[in-house]
């Protein structure tokens, strides 16, 4: 056959053929080709203009790798959830192509010469203060863009970034705002409470067995068990390859003079320190007065440590007097560290020395050189890392003679006898997971459901749960989803009548002791069991009252006092809430701190305006997602 068609190939119909393809190439390119007949699916559509599925898979895979590097070297691709990632970028791509079509309806336009101004004055693209084409491209490789894709998106977010500048810059508050809001944060509230538990009565209810079967018939229809499946698996444990007795004495000798041949020595200080914080109330010079006020007791004999435990503003350090243990130059923050190692007497203090935590008084207590170690102190370790690496190799090998085998076997039993593993049993597992391990994990549930496995009855491919462990799955048993009994939702369904019955019995005790207080009558001729919480001049952030009491008390009218008001709890209990007085006190603002205060309040209504009119693009918008 295959010499047939190279006979024929020389032939004028081969030439037709290869001369139509050349035409297509020339006009329409590869996808013409590729996609012949047929168009991909759009992720989503946005008022008529399609999302494409590659700039999803883009955007996932950007996000996938920024995730990562956030999580540092010994980062774990599998705790991520692609699914998880797939909804957000998607959100977001949606939610760009709103404003990207609202920005150019209102005629908002950026030039080819902008973008490329832009990206000449982006400073991680500049070498030496001037633009580099190669550190351009490389940053962009390194961020997963090419520079066309980086050209469109710089694009985009410039048109609304213009939008959104005008809601931010063009929103303002007046100096009445700016007094009110001032003079309500000010504010403070003399308050009181009391709190009735939903126990309090809940043990006295009693409902009938004919309510609750009466509330069984009523939901019947929609007391349905989760559909769950029982799997066998697998697992592959990179731990149980590690054995240190494996390795010889000659491997561990390689290592360890391969490690002295790179050993540097490493200067190792004891430091102690008098932190002075800069925070809410104290500023950066009230932090630097302190600081040098210390310093100067020290430099007249007083104890450094009693200092460091009546003033330091460093807890972990304080009841230490002080002390920080021994340190390296690269474990601290490069100003402390400059100026610990530009000491040279022990005993030695600094000046004041700021950081990025507040101001430091430092002392050096010591000064240590790391020497090399002997070969019996090093043994052990250099054999557990030997053992380590070793494992991690044939933890690889042994990953893919898994997939080879669970591929072509017919269970799980080859796979187990093959690789010496035991096959193992999960509890019941649901689409929305369980508790066993397996089920904790998305991409195991979502094998377990898929019809390779519920239908077809085969082995899953080798699912990495973490960087050490890896499983092939199977399903055992199906159990499909059906009605639930009554004897097995009997008690849950006495316990929400009891619950309901209670909570609307408690109620309106409550409101008719709120009626009774409003009316004149005092707490003790209603109960004697319950006395107010008093609190009085509480602010808004005020620890003394809970912070769920604390907004609605907040929020009651000032207008008559005392006001009185009922609330229920996020625990079913129920408050009394009392407002005995009002106090506004009167605050003066410097024209510095009225303008900022105006800055501020005026952006912040921007940034909500401007919220409201993405939500206002997003609700009037026709989106399909696919």
């Amino acid at each position: 056959m295959l010499q047939a068609i190279r006979d024929n190939s020389k032939g004028i119909i081969a030439k037709i053929i290869v001369g139509l393809i050349a035409v297509t190439f020339a006009l329409f390119g590869l996808e013409s080709l590729v996609g012949l007949g047929s168009k991909e699916k759009p992720a989503a559509e946005v008022n008529g203009e399609d999302i494409a599925v590659i700039d999803l898979m883009r955007g996932v895979d950007l996000q996938r790798r920024q995730l990562l590097m956030q999580m540092g070297a010994d980062a774990d691709p599998t705790l991520l959830d692609d699914d998880l990632l797939q909804r957000g970028v998607l959100d977001s791509l949606i939610e760009q192509a709103l404003l990207v079509q609202s920005a150019e309806r209102q005629g908002l336009f950026l030039s080819e010469e902008m973008i490329d101004q832009l990206i000449v004055a982006t400073p991680e693209f500049q070498v030496d203060g001037r633009f580099d084409r190669n550190q351009f491209e490389m940053v962009l490789r390194n961020a997963g863009f090419t520079p066309l894709m980086f050209r469109e998106l710089l694009r985009k977010e410039t048109l609304t970034d213009q939008e959104q500048a005008a809601y931010l810059l063009s929103s303002f508050s007046t100096r009445d705002e700016v007094e009110r809001i001032v003079r309500l944060d000010q504010q403070t509230r003399d308050v009181a409470w009391i709190r009735v538990p939903l126990l309090s009565i809940l043990n006295d209810t009693e409902v009938s067995e004919a309510e609750i079967r009466e509330l069984y018939d009523q939901r019947a229809s929609s007391l349905q068990t989760s559909e769950k499946v029982v799997l066998d698996y697998v697992l592959l444990d990179r731990n149980d390859f590690v054995d240190p007795s494996l390795v010889s004495d000659d491997e561990v000798r390689e290592i360890y003079e391969q490690m002295l041949a790179d050993f540097s020595s490493e200067e190792q200080r004891g430091v102690s320190h008098i932190l002075i914080e800069v925070n809410s109330e104290r500023d950066a010079l009230a932090a630097l007065a302190k600081a040098q006020e210390l310093f100067l007791e020290l430099e007249e004999g007083a104890d450094f440590a009693e200092l460091a435990r009546s003033y330091s503003d460093d807890l972990g350090s304080s009841a230490q007097g002080g002390s920080l243990g021994v340190l390296t130059h690269d474990s601290l923050v490069e100003e402390f560290a400059d100026a610990l190692f530009a000491l040279d007497t022990l005993g030695e203090i600094t000046a004041p020395v700021e950081t990025q935590f507040g101001f430091h008084i430092i002392r050096l207590d010591d000064i240590r050189q790391t020497e090399r170690p002997s070969f019996e102190e090093a043994a052990f370790d250099l054999r557990l890392e030997i053992a380590e690496r070793d494992a991690e190799m044939r933890y690889v090998e042994e990953m893919e003679r898994l997939a080879d085998l669970s591929f072509s076997a017919a269970d799980l039993i080859v796979p187990a006898e093959e690789l010496d593993l035991v096959i193992e049993r999960s509890e019941p597992i649901s689409r929305d997971g369980g508790d066993h391990f397996l089920g904790r994990n998305s991409r195991v549930v979502e094998a377990a459901f898929s019809s390779d496995l519920l239908r077809e009855g085969l082995n899953s491919l080798p699912i990495e749960l973490d960087r050490e462990r890896t499983v092939v799955v199977r399903v055992n048993e199906h159990l499909p989803s059906r009605q639930i009994t009554f004897d097995e939702i009997r008690d849950e369904l006495e316990l929400e009548l009891i619950t309901a019955k209670a909570s609307d019995t408690l109620e309106q005790q409550m409101r008719d002791w709120l009626t009774a207080l409003k009316n004149g009558e005092t707490l003790e001729s209603l109960t004697g069991e319950f006395q107010w919480s008093v609190v009085t001049e509480a602010d808004r952030s005020d620890s003394r009252v809970p912070s769920e009491l604390r907004s609605r008390l907040f929020s009651m009218s000032a207008d008559r006092t005392p006001g009185f008001d009922l609330m229920q709890q996020r625990d079913g209990s129920f408050a009394l809430l009392r407002l005995d007085a009002v106090d506004h006190k009167d605050s003066v603002l410097s024209e510095e701190e009225m303008a900022l205060m105006m800055s501020i309040l005026g952006a912040t209504l921007g940034q909500q305006e401007y919220q409201n009119r993405v939500d206002s693009l997003r609700s009037q918008a026709t989106i399909k997602r696919h």
